[in-house]
């Protein structure tokens, strides 16, 4: 594929903003090491899922997957407030 375009993807996935949504996710999945499931071309991550979700391989189904885990990581991974010392 030479290029992605938006409607391209809108192919796939019907609303423009949970595009957006599923594109940064999968992009953030690529950059952390997951396997693109098309051919690299020299491609950045964002590039790549844009290809996915043109080529059918990654759809809006990717934004129900591990959300119960990205839940927990992000309640383990926030501070917690400290409460201050009564002398």
């Amino acid at each position: 594929m030479a290029r992605v375009t938006v409607e391209d993807c809108l192919e796939n996935v019907d609303n423009r903003f949970e595009l957006v949504l599923v594109a940064t996710k999968r992009a953030r999945q690529l950059s952390n090491g997951l396997e693109p499931r098309v051919p690299l071309e020299n491609d950045k991550p964002t590039v790549l899922a844009l290809r996915e979700i043109a080529g059918a391989h990654v759809g809006p189904s990717i934004l129900e997957e591990d959300l119960e885990t990205e839940y927990q990581v992000a309640a383990e991974t926030q501070p917690t407030p400290e409460t201050p010392d009564e002398n």
